[in-house]
């Protein structure tokens, strides 16, 4: 699971039907009504029925205002990468600023070659793409000295003048599936762009392709957030739960929908974006609608001689807006009258709260960390400013060290609790099922707090005087942790010592 931290953008796939083209203007106009951020259009230049990609996009750019525009995706055996540049750079300057890139290799060869293309294999439309971006970015490049040279296989350009420079950063989105390709994304591209419906096994493949961009990114020096990752999706798709689990767990940051339906438009634009943004950006900031402060709770009634005591939840809260509801929660069926438990049973038992202490003292040094770095910001003075930086620094960098460490470590002891424990418990006992599978949600919820503490600590280097949002994200990750544990270890020490971490250890 991953969450890139891209705004989210939403936006329509309209179909460019010739022969009905009014409506297709009518409907990008729609959407920008709607309050939807983009409104793209596949190109197929090869399809008599449907209208020529850039006129229609310049017709779109020249009867809309603000959203913005691109191709979904452009097809590049059939246009010259120089000439693609030199569009892009010259509707973006007359829109403002509003259009992006949507590019492909290549798909359909029979039609490409009919209409005066060349044929290329998979792995040469993969060459000639990345000799393509190349080039349209050269072009958008003016402030270089010098022409455009790129002696490529399928793309030659031997001093070709720079220029015109687009007006804003425009970004190069790909289409892309196989591996050359996902490659090629995490190498060089700004975006990807899939569709849902093009994917065998749906959105749980998004998280093994995103590894493979993730890997080739990392590969090329790049972080694998430069990659923002869109998706077109179908009407079915569309629903404020599926989507945000999508954003949340799969990085995706920018919804196409597909489909010519004003009333889904408007339906997508007006109640499902506004509820997934602020789905995410209550996950992403660490709150979400005011629930119910916790009471301190009695301590739960265990058999005598089970002989260990779980660590009690106290109810203090760092913050005001939790991240679930602690009344809610399902509770362990009592313990089997008459059982008894030995040494071995007790050890079991206690080992799951010496596991939580050991994270309980880490996440305090991990608060430590933050309050020394917290006082050094504040001792820093402007007059001493190189040394102090470089002190701050080394500080932010021991903080995000340590933090990641800190997390990894949590999230493999969670892995190994839902691969391992929580299966064998269920199957021991099936009155343990609700609580089990309430412990599996709130390891999904510390699962994205974590990532925040990450992503916190990104922007803490990029902008070292602020700690508001690391200090938010880490009193977050300690409500929803310590309530976590006490929460595990009421119901769960007793089964444990019952049934043991695996069949047949006590």
């Amino acid at each position: 699971m991953n969450d890139y931290g891209h705004d989210l953008l939403f936006g329509t796939f309209v179909t460019p039907v010739a022969g009905d083209h009014e409506r297709v203007v009518a409907l990008a106009q729609h959407s920008e009504r709607a309050g939807l951020d983009l409104v793209t259009f596949q190109d197929h230049p090869y399809q008599a029925g449907f209208l020529d990609t850039w006129t229609l996009l310049s017709f779109v750019a020249a009867a809309t205002t603000d959203i913005r525009l691109s191709t979904n995706v452009l097809n590049l055996p059939l246009r010259q990468p120089i000439v693609i540049a030199r569009s892009v750079a010259s509707l973006d300057l007359l829109s403002g600023g509003r259009i992006e890139l949507g590019l492909g290799a290549g798909s359909f060869w029979d039609a490409i070659e009919a209409n005066g293309g060349r044929r290329l294999s998979p792995g040469e439309s993969v060459d000639a793409l990345e000799e393509a971006i190349r080039i349209i970015r050269d072009v958008w490049t003016v402030e270089t000295r010098g022409g455009v040279r790129v002696p490529g296989t399928f793309y030659r350009v031997n001093g070709a003048k720079r220029g015109p420079a687009p007006a804003h950063p425009v970004a190069i989105w790909l289409g892309a599936y196989k591996p050359r390709m996902l490659h090629l994304v995490g190498r060089v591209a700004d975006g990807w762009l899939p569709s849902l419906s093009y994917l065998p096994k749906g959105g749980e493949e998004l998280a093994e392709l995103n590894a493979v961009i993730d890997e080739a990114a990392t590969q090329a020096g790049r972080e694998p957030r430069a990659v923002r990752r869109l998706l077109n999706i179908g009407p079915d798709d569309a629903t404020v739960e599926r989507l945000t689990a999508l954003a949340l767990e799969h990085g995706v940051s920018a919804f196409i929908l597909s489909g010519d339906d004003p009333a889904a438009i408007t339906r997508f634009g007006q109640e499902i974006a506004p509820k997934v943004r602020e789905n995410v950006d209550a996950a992403r900031n660490g709150s979400a609608a005011p629930v119910p402060a916790p009471t301190p709770e009695a301590p739960r009634e265990l058999p005598k001689g089970l002989g260990v005591t779980p660590t009690p939840d106290d109810g203090t809260r760092l913050t005001d807006h939790g991240l679930w509801d602690e009344a809610a929660r399902p509770q362990a069926p009592a313990a089997p009258e008459g059982h008894t438990y030995p040494a071995r049973a007790k050890a079991v038992g206690q080992h799951l709260v010496d596991v939580h202490d050991h994270l309980r003292q880490e996440l305090a040094q991990v608060r430590d960390v933050l309050r020394q770095v917290e006082q050094g910001t504040m001792s820093v003075g402007r007059a001493r400013g190189a040394l102090q930086e470089l002190t701050l620094r080394q500080n932010n960098w021991t903080l995000g060290a340590f933090c990641a460490s800190y997390c990894t470590m949590l999230t493999q002891h969670h892995s190994l609790e839902d691969s391992g424990i929580f299966p064998h418990l269920k199957r021991a006992d099936p009155g343990l099922a609700p609580v089990i599978d309430r412990l599996e949600e709130e390891h999904v919820v510390i699962h994205h707090v974590v990532e925040n503490v990450d992503r916190q600590l990104v922007e803490l280097v990029r902008n070292p005087g602020d700690l508001t949002g690391l200090r938010r994200a880490v009193d977050t990750l300690t409500d929803t942790l310590l309530s976590h544990l006490s929460y595990e270890e009421r119901n769960l020490v007793e089964p444990l010592a019952r049934l043991g971490f695996y069949p047949g250890q006590v």
